[in-house]
């Protein structure tokens, strides 16, 4: 018996480094003959242990990438957050045509760089607080 997954992660590429990807398992993950439903959470982890120890090198580096999506409250108010479904205004379209056009001549800008540039760090992102 399984659970149906979906999520994020992080897996090797051939070089050795790794790079985020997006996926979706529409299959299900084998729990044993013990489902989660059992409550015994000691014996659910190892179960969890067990399986991780089997993974291929790049199957861990997705998994470790899903688990760390998974407990951060930036990606987790991300994928829970609403459709944008507004129409778009002139003003979008003509933003989004000029940013376009600058791509087809010049290289994007890494997000890091751009934080460094304005002396923000992720940490700081992920711990803002609207003013009260």
């Amino acid at each position: 018996m399984g659970k149906p997954a979906t999520g994020l992660g992080v897996a090797a590429d051939e070089g050795g480094g790794s790079q985020q990807h997006k996926f979706i398992y529409s299959g299900t993950i084998p729990l044993g003959d013990r489902a989660c439903m059992t409550g015994d959470l000691t014996h659910e982890k190892q179960q969890i242990h067990e399986l991780v120890d089997r993974l291929a090198p790049g199957q861990v580096h997705a998994i470790r990438g899903l688990l760390q999506a998974m407990l951060d409250p930036v990606w987790r108010a991300i994928a829970s957050a609403p459709v944008d479904d507004e129409p778009l205004t002139t003003e979008d379209v003509q933003a989004l045509a000029e940013a376009r056009e600058w791509l087809k001549h010049n290289k994007p800008i890494p997000h890091e760089q751009v934080l460094a540039e304005l002396g923000i760090t992720r940490e700081e992102i992920g711990n803002y607080k609207e003013p009260a």
